[in-house]
């Protein structure tokens, strides 16, 4: 007798992924990131407010933020190569830890001994540079890979929150607590980014290896004896050229950083002073591309565009319309307006740049080419910033942003012809999950 058959059930929809905002291991990492960039960001602003009020002078200013610069760069390829030998979580920690016992040291030698400052503010620098890599990997072991992306815009939101309403607040504050009590106050941010994160084993992560096909889980790489330090760094350079997007991709952010960011923020001063004869144009500049900033950040947590690296690619590049604004003797609504494109663009980069990277790259080396992604893009800026005055000394302010706004248009266009960086993966499939 012939039977009915049952109909097979039908399978249920997998569950949405959780919230970030709800992942608690997430928060906590959120919460030290942000505080390590706030902490970053305040310190070059707090000594310029020491330099106006007379506790530090315009050399000694220059000569604390060049060590600090020469600490960063040395501490953040050594910190690449220690977060993926050792605990990333320790290595946060640690170097956290260096940049808040460089606050007190600040504090009392200003006015008091520029060679405590300049010693502190290697240690800071140290800090700072070699947290820098760990925080990328941490968050790859922290954040599932399809929630990756929103992660690292809800960072850059909260940074890029800080510049905007930082400046203001801590303006304020110094007229109730003085230059000195806002440097201890830094410290107190490094020590919430030193103890606050966890250890990067969230609920529900997913490992960088799975999702970029390499079949190894993290965890489980080898524990034997290792290879030198030199070694260790030369493997996370093999690995970065194994990636070709990561290459192009880099070097057109180096063009943008050390022509595009050097030429304006050296000519947006002159150009507010000389063109149009007020400080005006220069302050709502600095706030638009902020402002824009901030939107490209709500958007790119949630944007998917099918080709995203050439349309990451052509948000970098949209930083040359900055210069060519300046170029040019266009109303100072244009000027504002193109600051506000250039910050639109620059995060629609960034966070699929750092979330590519945190997907394809295997992730015992994620680290090591982190660290190479900021020596290399904040290694050359301040040789831009360097040459870009005598420059413009010699040839004029026109010729050189000419240079810088072409150069900007035309280096992410280049990058683009890599096969790979359309989708910034080694395969199609992967830059389209």
């Amino acid at each position: 007798m012939a039977t009915t058959p049952v109909p097979a059930a039908a399978k249920s929809a997998p569950p949405p992924p959780r919230s970030i905002l709800r992942d608690s291991a997430f928060l906590r990492l959120w919460a030290g990131t942000t505080a390590s960039g706030l902490a970053t960001w305040a310190l070059p602003f707090v000594l310029g407010l020491a330099v106006l009020h007379r506790d530090l002078g315009a050399a000694g200013l220059g000569l604390v933020l060049a060590t600090r610069t020469a600490g960063f760069l040395v501490a953040v390829a050594v910190g690449g190569v220690l977060a993926d030998r050792h605990s990333r979580r320790a290595v946060v920690l640690w170097s956290s830890l260096a940049a808040a016992a460089a606050a007190p040291l600040l504090a009392a030698g200003l006015g008091r001994s520029l060679a405590l400052m300049a010693v502190a503010a290697v240690l800071a620098g140290a800090g700072q540079g070699a947290c820098r890599p760990a925080f990328q990997a941490l968050t790859a072991e922290t954040v599932a890979p399809e929630c990756r992306q929103r992660a690292n815009a809800a960072m850059t939101l909260a940074v890029r929150s800080s510049t905007l309403a930082g400046p203001a607040l801590t303006s304020l504050l110094a007229a109730f607590l003085g230059t000195r009590t806002l440097l201890l106050g830094i410290g107190l941010l490094w020590l919430v980014a030193a103890f606050v994160p966890g250890r990067g084993v969230g609920a529900g992560a997913v490992t960088t290896a799975s999702a970029a096909g390499t079949g190894t889980d993290a965890s489980a790489a080898v524990t034997a004896a290792r290879p030198g330090f030199r070694t260790e760094f030369l493997d996370g350079i093999h690995e970065a050229r194994r990636h070709p997007w990561f290459l192009a991709g880099l070097a057109a952010l180096v063009a943008v950083v050390t022509l595009g960011y050097s030429a304006t923020g050296v000519a947006l001063p002159l150009v507010s002073r000389d063109r149009y004869g007020t400080a005006w144009v220069l302050g709502a500049s600095t706030t638009a591309y902020t402002v824009g900033a901030l939107g490209a950040a709500l958007l790119v947590a949630r944007w998917r565009p099918r080709s995203q690296g050439w349309a990451a690619l052509a948000g970098l590049a949209a930083y040359g319309v900055a210069p060519l604004s300046l170029m040019l003797p266009v109303h100072p609504a244009v000027v504002v307006a193109a600051y506000a494109v250039a910050g639109v663009g620059i995060e629609l980069f960034n966070v699929p740049w750092f979330t590519a990277t945190q997907r394809e790259v295997a992730p015992d080396k994620l680290a090591r080419v982190s660290s190479l992604d900021f020596l290399v893009s904040y290694g050359l800026a301040p040789a831009g910033l360097a040459l870009i005055a005598p420059a413009i000394g010699a040839f004029g302010v026109t010729p050189v942003l000419a240079v810088c706004a072409a150069a900007c248009f035309l280096v992410p266009a280049a990058a683009a012809l890599v096969p790979t960086a359309r989708h910034f993966a080694r395969t199609p499939s992967a830059g389209t999950s």
